[in-house]
Protein backbone atom coordinates (compact mmCIF):
# COMPACT_ATOMS: atom_id res chain seq x y z
CA UNK A 1 0.00 0.00 0.00
CA UNK A 2 1.14 3.74 -0.85
CA UNK A 3 2.00 5.89 1.83
CA UNK A 4 -0.07 8.91 0.46
CA UNK A 5 -2.93 9.19 -0.97
CA UNK A 6 -5.63 12.05 -2.65
CA UNK A 7 -7.87 14.16 -0.30
CA UNK A 8 -9.27 17.53 -0.35
CA UNK A 9 -8.50 20.08 1.96
CA UNK A 10 -9.88 23.04 3.15
CA UNK A 11 -6.47 25.71 1.50
CA UNK A 12 -8.06 28.75 3.39
CA UNK A 13 -11.24 29.65 5.19
CA UNK A 14 -14.11 30.62 2.47
CA UNK A 15 -16.31 29.25 -0.51
CA UNK A 16 -16.40 26.41 -2.07
CA UNK A 17 -13.52 27.47 -4.19
CA UNK A 18 -11.22 26.85 -1.44
CA UNK A 19 -11.87 22.82 -1.65
CA UNK A 20 -8.08 21.49 -3.14
CA UNK A 21 -7.22 17.98 -4.32
CA UNK A 22 -4.07 17.39 -2.09
CA UNK A 23 -1.54 14.66 -1.82
CA UNK A 24 -1.42 14.02 1.81
CA UNK A 25 0.08 10.93 4.07
CA UNK A 26 -2.50 7.82 4.77
CA UNK A 27 -3.40 8.05 8.50
CA UNK A 28 -2.17 4.96 10.88
CA UNK A 29 -5.35 3.78 12.77
CA UNK A 30 -4.38 4.63 16.71
CA UNK A 31 -5.67 2.30 20.19
CA UNK A 32 -9.54 1.88 19.26
CA UNK A 33 -9.59 3.08 16.07
CA UNK A 34 -9.72 1.19 12.19
CA UNK A 35 -8.43 2.36 9.01
CA UNK A 36 -11.41 2.55 6.21
CA UNK A 37 -10.67 2.89 2.53
CA UNK A 38 -12.98 5.64 1.47
CA UNK A 39 -15.66 4.20 -1.02
CA UNK A 40 -18.14 7.23 -0.77
CA UNK A 41 -17.93 10.33 1.87
CA UNK A 42 -21.39 12.31 2.52
CA UNK A 43 -21.19 16.12 2.60
CA UNK A 44 -22.96 18.06 5.38
CA UNK A 45 -23.54 21.57 6.65
CA UNK A 46 -20.87 21.24 9.21
CA UNK A 47 -18.40 20.65 6.18
CA UNK A 48 -19.33 24.17 4.80
CA UNK A 49 -19.46 26.22 8.14
CA UNK A 50 -15.39 24.40 8.98
CA UNK A 51 -14.24 25.58 4.97
CA UNK A 52 -15.66 28.79 5.75
CA UNK A 53 -13.92 29.38 9.20
CA UNK A 54 -16.49 28.93 11.19
CA UNK A 55 -16.54 25.46 12.81
CA UNK A 56 -13.01 24.09 13.70
CA UNK A 57 -12.30 20.81 14.15
CA UNK A 58 -11.57 19.09 17.79
CA UNK A 59 -7.53 19.14 18.50
CA UNK A 60 -7.25 15.78 17.47
CA UNK A 61 -9.52 15.33 14.50
CA UNK A 62 -8.18 15.97 11.19
CA UNK A 63 -8.32 19.08 9.70
CA UNK A 64 -9.75 17.55 6.58
CA UNK A 65 -13.68 17.82 6.08
CA UNK A 66 -15.78 14.88 5.91
CA UNK A 67 -17.49 13.78 9.03
CA UNK A 68 -18.71 9.93 7.23
CA UNK A 69 -17.56 7.83 4.60
CA UNK A 70 -18.69 3.94 3.72
CA UNK A 71 -15.71 2.09 2.26
CA UNK A 72 -14.02 -1.12 3.81
CA UNK A 73 -11.71 -1.89 6.82
CA UNK A 74 -8.30 -1.45 5.19
CA UNK A 75 -6.31 -2.03 8.80
CA UNK A 76 -7.20 -2.17 12.74
CA UNK A 77 -6.01 -0.89 15.72
CA UNK A 78 -5.11 -1.85 18.99
CA UNK A 79 -7.71 -3.45 21.22
CA UNK A 80 -10.32 -3.58 18.50
CA UNK A 81 -12.61 -6.73 18.26
CA UNK A 82 -15.30 -6.14 16.59
CA UNK A 83 -13.95 -5.01 12.89
CA UNK A 84 -11.50 -7.07 11.10
CA UNK A 85 -9.93 -5.87 7.84
CA UNK A 86 -12.18 -6.45 4.71
CA UNK A 87 -15.44 -5.74 6.48
CA UNK A 88 -17.73 -3.20 5.35
CA UNK A 89 -18.76 -0.34 6.95
CA UNK A 90 -20.09 3.13 6.97
CA UNK A 91 -19.17 4.85 9.92
CA UNK A 92 -19.41 8.84 11.38
CA UNK A 93 -16.30 10.25 11.69
CA UNK A 94 -14.40 12.76 14.00
CA UNK A 95 -12.84 14.68 10.46
CA UNK A 96 -10.76 13.79 7.47
CA UNK A 97 -13.64 12.19 5.26
CA UNK A 98 -12.68 13.83 1.77
CA UNK A 99 -9.68 11.43 1.19
CA UNK A 100 -9.17 7.94 0.15
CA UNK A 101 -8.59 6.43 3.29
CA UNK A 102 -9.68 7.94 6.86
CA UNK A 103 -9.48 6.51 10.81
CA UNK A 104 -12.15 6.42 13.19
CA UNK A 105 -13.37 5.24 16.30
CA UNK A 106 -14.19 1.31 16.01
CA UNK A 107 -17.44 1.83 18.14
CA UNK A 108 -18.59 4.58 16.00
CA UNK A 109 -18.41 2.08 12.45
CA UNK A 110 -22.09 0.42 11.55
CA UNK A 111 -21.83 -2.54 9.02
CA UNK A 112 -23.59 -1.95 5.62
CA UNK A 113 -27.07 -2.37 5.56
CA UNK A 114 -27.93 -5.48 3.50
CA UNK A 115 -29.12 -4.92 0.02
CA UNK A 116 -27.42 -1.53 -0.24
CA UNK A 117 -24.43 -0.28 -1.71
CA UNK A 118 -21.53 1.54 -0.49
CA UNK A 119 -23.24 5.04 -2.42
CA UNK A 120 -26.10 4.80 -0.32
CA UNK A 121 -24.62 3.67 2.87
CA UNK A 122 -22.19 6.95 3.01
CA UNK A 123 -25.68 9.15 3.63
CA UNK A 124 -26.29 7.08 6.71
CA UNK A 125 -24.14 7.92 9.67
CA UNK A 126 -24.30 11.80 10.19
CA UNK A 127 -28.12 12.04 9.23
CA UNK A 128 -28.73 8.89 11.28
CA UNK A 129 -26.44 9.69 14.74
CA UNK A 130 -28.18 13.38 14.53
CA UNK A 131 -32.35 12.34 14.21
CA UNK A 132 -32.04 9.35 16.82
CA UNK A 133 -29.96 11.38 19.37
CA UNK A 134 -32.01 14.37 18.55
CA UNK A 135 -35.37 12.96 18.18
CA UNK A 136 -35.89 10.11 19.98
CA UNK A 137 -32.73 9.94 22.57
CA UNK A 138 -32.86 13.97 23.43
CA UNK A 139 -36.30 14.63 21.87
CA UNK A 140 -38.37 11.72 23.31
CA UNK A 141 -40.82 11.68 20.58
CA UNK A 142 -43.17 8.67 21.41
CA UNK A 143 -46.32 7.41 18.78
CA UNK A 144 -49.43 9.13 18.69
CA UNK A 145 -47.27 12.51 19.45
CA UNK A 146 -47.39 15.39 16.41
CA UNK A 147 -44.15 15.70 15.32
CA UNK A 148 -43.11 19.44 13.63
CA UNK A 149 -39.67 19.02 11.38
CA UNK A 150 -38.33 21.70 9.51
CA UNK A 151 -36.37 21.29 5.80
CA UNK A 152 -38.20 18.24 5.07
CA UNK A 153 -36.10 17.48 2.12
CA UNK A 154 -32.31 17.99 3.52
CA UNK A 155 -30.92 14.71 4.56
CA UNK A 156 -31.68 15.07 8.37
CA UNK A 157 -35.03 15.43 7.11
CA UNK A 158 -35.86 13.10 4.97
CA UNK A 159 -34.61 10.49 7.85
CA UNK A 160 -36.71 12.33 10.41
CA UNK A 161 -39.73 11.63 8.69
CA UNK A 162 -38.73 7.97 8.01
CA UNK A 163 -37.89 7.15 11.28
CA UNK A 164 -40.32 9.62 13.40
CA UNK A 165 -43.73 7.55 10.49
CA UNK A 166 -42.00 4.00 11.55
CA UNK A 167 -42.06 4.87 14.70
CA UNK A 168 -46.17 6.30 14.97
CA UNK A 169 -45.30 9.79 15.34
CA UNK A 170 -47.70 12.27 13.50
CA UNK A 171 -45.06 13.79 10.86
CA UNK A 172 -45.49 17.59 9.62
CA UNK A 173 -42.42 19.43 7.85
CA UNK A 174 -41.74 22.64 6.02
CA UNK A 175 -40.33 22.83 3.07
CA UNK A 176 -39.56 25.71 -0.13
CA UNK A 177 -41.55 23.96 -3.17
CA UNK A 178 -44.12 22.01 -3.77
CA UNK A 179 -41.68 19.31 -5.77
CA UNK A 180 -39.88 19.46 -2.04
CA UNK A 181 -43.35 18.70 -0.37
CA UNK A 182 -44.49 16.04 -2.51
CA UNK A 183 -41.41 14.22 -1.78
CA UNK A 184 -42.06 14.95 1.91
CA UNK A 185 -45.77 13.31 1.56
CA UNK A 186 -44.25 10.49 -0.33
CA UNK A 187 -41.78 9.88 2.56
CA UNK A 188 -44.55 9.56 5.28
CA UNK A 189 -45.26 12.80 6.12
CA UNK A 190 -49.31 14.00 7.53
CA UNK A 191 -48.38 17.45 5.73
CA UNK A 192 -46.39 19.38 4.24
CA UNK A 193 -46.14 22.79 4.44
CA UNK A 194 -44.69 25.26 1.85
CA UNK A 195 -43.49 27.62 3.80
CA UNK A 196 -43.75 30.36 1.05
CA UNK A 197 -47.25 30.20 0.79
CA UNK A 198 -48.32 29.15 3.84
CA UNK A 199 -47.79 29.83 7.85
CA UNK A 200 -46.62 26.47 9.84
CA UNK A 201 -47.85 28.37 13.07
CA UNK A 202 -51.25 28.56 12.14
CA UNK A 203 -51.10 24.85 10.37
CA UNK A 204 -49.87 23.61 13.91
CA UNK A 205 -52.43 25.67 16.04
CA UNK A 206 -55.14 23.82 13.90
CA UNK A 207 -53.98 20.40 14.81
CA UNK A 208 -53.75 21.12 18.73
CA UNK A 209 -49.86 22.27 18.47
CA UNK A 210 -47.03 20.65 17.93
CA UNK A 211 -45.23 17.81 20.54
CA UNK A 212 -41.87 17.93 19.40
CA UNK A 213 -40.35 20.57 17.10
CA UNK A 214 -36.60 19.91 15.53
CA UNK A 215 -35.11 22.93 14.15
CA UNK A 216 -32.31 23.67 11.98
CA UNK A 217 -33.35 27.09 10.67
CA UNK A 218 -33.39 29.13 13.97
CA UNK A 219 -33.80 32.96 13.34
CA UNK A 220 -37.34 34.15 13.26
CA UNK A 221 -38.43 30.30 13.65
CA UNK A 222 -37.48 30.21 16.78
CA UNK A 223 -40.47 32.58 18.23
CA UNK A 224 -42.77 31.07 15.67
CA UNK A 225 -41.47 27.72 17.12
CA UNK A 226 -42.69 28.68 20.38
CA UNK A 227 -46.51 29.69 19.46
CA UNK A 228 -46.87 26.40 17.49
CA UNK A 229 -45.97 24.13 19.98
CA UNK A 230 -48.75 22.66 22.48
CA UNK A 231 -48.54 22.28 25.89
CA UNK A 232 -45.73 20.74 27.57
CA UNK A 233 -44.29 20.31 24.76
CA UNK A 234 -40.24 20.62 23.39
CA UNK A 235 -38.00 21.87 20.84
CA UNK A 236 -34.89 20.70 20.02
CA UNK A 237 -32.28 22.90 17.91
CA UNK A 238 -29.92 21.11 15.46
CA UNK A 239 -28.62 24.43 13.41
CA UNK A 240 -29.21 27.95 13.06
CA UNK A 241 -29.16 28.24 8.97
CA UNK A 242 -30.64 31.94 9.32
CA UNK A 243 -28.74 32.84 12.67
CA UNK A 244 -28.84 31.82 16.49
CA UNK A 245 -30.18 34.73 17.95
CA UNK A 246 -34.06 35.73 18.32
CA UNK A 247 -35.97 37.80 20.41
CA UNK A 248 -38.72 35.35 22.73
CA UNK A 249 -40.80 36.03 25.39
CA UNK A 250 -39.81 33.25 27.86
CA UNK A 251 -43.81 34.04 29.79
CA UNK A 252 -44.58 31.66 26.34
CA UNK A 253 -42.14 28.97 27.56
CA UNK A 254 -43.41 28.80 31.13
CA UNK A 255 -47.41 29.44 30.70
CA UNK A 256 -46.80 26.25 28.03
CA UNK A 257 -44.26 24.34 30.16
CA UNK A 258 -42.20 24.22 27.66
CA UNK A 259 -38.64 22.32 27.13
CA UNK A 260 -36.01 24.16 24.56
CA UNK A 261 -33.12 22.43 24.34
CA UNK A 262 -30.73 21.31 21.36
CA UNK A 263 -27.30 19.48 20.79
CA UNK A 264 -24.04 19.40 17.97
CA UNK A 265 -22.60 16.35 17.18
CA UNK A 266 -19.48 16.60 16.49
CA UNK A 267 -18.35 17.63 19.76
CA UNK A 268 -19.89 14.60 21.93
CA UNK A 269 -17.48 12.36 23.89
CA UNK A 270 -16.33 9.07 21.80
CA UNK A 271 -18.30 6.86 24.81
CA UNK A 272 -21.43 9.25 23.91
CA UNK A 273 -21.24 8.66 20.40
CA UNK A 274 -20.63 4.93 21.07
CA UNK A 275 -23.61 4.62 22.45
CA UNK A 276 -25.88 6.03 19.52
CA UNK A 277 -24.14 3.87 17.60
CA UNK A 278 -25.18 0.70 19.87
CA UNK A 279 -28.88 2.37 19.80
CA UNK A 280 -28.75 2.86 16.05
CA UNK A 281 -27.00 -1.02 15.50
CA UNK A 282 -30.34 -2.00 18.16
CA UNK A 283 -33.23 -0.41 16.79
CA UNK A 284 -32.83 1.68 13.51
CA UNK A 285 -30.44 -1.35 11.28
CA UNK A 286 -33.20 -3.77 11.39
CA UNK A 287 -35.58 -1.45 9.66
CA UNK A 288 -32.55 -0.56 7.25
CA UNK A 289 -31.81 -4.24 6.26
CA UNK A 290 -35.41 -4.32 5.95
CA UNK A 291 -36.29 -1.70 3.53
CA UNK A 292 -38.38 0.17 5.71
CA UNK A 293 -36.41 3.06 5.62
CA UNK A 294 -34.20 4.36 3.29
CA UNK A 295 -31.45 7.58 2.77
CA UNK A 296 -32.36 9.83 -0.38
CA UNK A 297 -29.93 10.67 -2.36
CA UNK A 298 -29.38 13.48 -4.53
CA UNK A 299 -26.43 13.63 -6.64
CA UNK A 300 -22.89 12.04 -6.29
CA UNK A 301 -19.96 14.16 -7.11
CA UNK A 302 -16.13 12.97 -7.62
CA UNK A 303 -13.59 13.74 -5.05
CA UNK A 304 -12.05 16.60 -7.32
CA UNK A 305 -15.09 18.19 -7.83
CA UNK A 306 -15.60 18.68 -3.99
CA UNK A 307 -16.13 22.42 -4.87
CA UNK A 308 -18.77 22.08 -7.10
CA UNK A 309 -20.75 19.27 -4.45
CA UNK A 310 -20.55 22.41 -1.65
CA UNK A 311 -21.85 24.81 -4.33
CA UNK A 312 -25.06 22.58 -4.94
CA UNK A 313 -26.06 22.30 -0.90
CA UNK A 314 -25.72 26.08 -0.14
CA UNK A 315 -27.89 26.32 -2.92
CA UNK A 316 -30.47 24.36 -0.75
CA UNK A 317 -31.48 23.10 -4.49
CA UNK A 318 -30.73 19.65 -3.51
CA UNK A 319 -33.31 16.76 -1.85
CA UNK A 320 -31.76 13.84 -0.20
CA UNK A 321 -28.07 13.33 0.14
CA UNK A 322 -25.07 14.78 -1.72
CA UNK A 323 -22.12 12.44 -1.48
CA UNK A 324 -18.41 11.94 -2.88
CA UNK A 325 -17.28 8.91 -4.86
CA UNK A 326 -13.47 8.97 -3.81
Amino acid sequence: MSSVMRAVEISTPGGPEVLKLIQAPIPTPAYGEILIKTAYAGVNRPDALQRAGAYAPPPSASPLPGLEASGEVAAVGEGVTQWKKGDQVCALLPGGGYAEYVTTPAAHALRVPKGMDMRQAACLPEAYYTVWSNVFMRGGLTAGERFLVHGGSSGIGTTAIQLATHFGARVFTTAGSDEKCAVCTDLGAERAINYKDEDFVEVMKAEGGANLVLDMVGGSYIARNIRAMANDARMVHIAFLTGPKAEINFAQIMAKRLTVTGSTLRPQSDLAKAKIAEELAEKVWPLLNAGTVKPVLDQVFALEDAAAAHARMESSTHIGKICLEV
